[in-house]
């Protein structure tokens, strides 16, 4: 019997205060968690420091992980739009980390994710969380939120063909 590769992927769930990240190996149908977190910083800090510090952790993880991927979540919709941008620029920093890495890209909306882990399209966050604890064996659900939908990102990473 010949034993399939081990895939490593990490999946980035962009955000300015806290930016989720999971990491997660994949052999055959098998997935596993192998570290999740948040990179955090506070409104007090300069605009720039925050975003250093995403760069900064992404790029630990990716130097520690060395992974074969990393999903990044798109940004869907926000009310505000001030927000919006500056997600968008902490999202250009996790995506310019795995450039800088060689690491393939992939990008996906949360519909799309709520799609290849619960099989619909509009399912509740909550229902999607549960998933990740099942898919993943986990005790219980990793909080916060933004470190869930970053392993939800892996998930859906790990069962798309892309390339």
């Amino acid at each position: 019997m010949r034993k399939s590769k081990i895939k490593v992927v990490l999946g980035v769930d962009p955000g300015l205060a806290i930016t989720g990240y999971g990491v997660i190996t994949c052999q055959g149908s098998r997935l596993t968690m192998r570290e999740c977190g948040a990179i955090k910083s506070g409104p007090r800090e300069i605009f720039g420091q925050r975003l250093d510090r995403i760069y900064g952790g992404l790029n630990k993880i990716i130097k520690k992980y060395q992974p074969d991927e990393i999903a990044v979540e798109k940004l869907f919709f926000a009310k505000n739009s001030k927000t919006a941008l500056k997600v968008g620029e902490g999202r250009g920093v996790a995506m310019l980390a795995a450039w800088q890495h060689g690491v393939p890209i992939k990008e996906f909306t949360p519909l799309q994710v709520k799609l290849a882990l619960t099989g619909y399209g509009l399912a509740p966050k909550n229902q999607v969380e549960k998933m990740v604890k099942l898919q993943l064996r986990l005790k219980s659900i990793p909080q916060p939120d933004d470190i869930a939908d970053a392993l939800a990102v892996a998930i859906c990473s790990s069962q798309t063909k892309f390339f």
